[in-house]
């Protein structure tokens, strides 16, 4: 169970650290509102608080969130941006899932 809740915290990390990179984006990229930098900074600030979660030291979790990192963002391309993902896009977001097992039970005999 622990390792459920551990993935599901990292995929909440991962939506806020994405949100709070795209609402800026839309600001410069896309002419969107200058108020788009208050819920993006709410946003980072509370990416910042959910790394601070997590029972184990900063290093392992940065590493293992990694992995998550890259399966989020491909599913934002998809959900959000419209773009389906390529098989490659697929393969390297589960070789980076992989690697995030590896390491968070691994982490968890050390």
């Amino acid at each position: 169970m622990i390792i459920v809740k551990t993935l599901l915290l990292f995929v909440l990390t991962a939506i806020a650290e994405i949100l709070g990179c795209y609402l800026p984006y839309l600001w410069l990229k896309k002419g969107a509102s200058t108020w788009l930098l208050v819920p993006a900074t709410a946003s980072l600030a509370a990416f910042v608080w959910l790394l601070t979660l997590h029972p184990t030291a900063a290093g392992r979790v940065y590493a293992a969130y990694g992995g998550v990192y890259v399966a989020t963002a491909i599913a934002w391309l998809w959900l959000v941006d419209g773009n389906q993902p390529t098989t490659w896009d697929l393969v390297g977001a589960a070789v980076a899932l992989v690697g995030m097992t590896i390491i968070i039970l691994g982490g968890h005999q050390a």
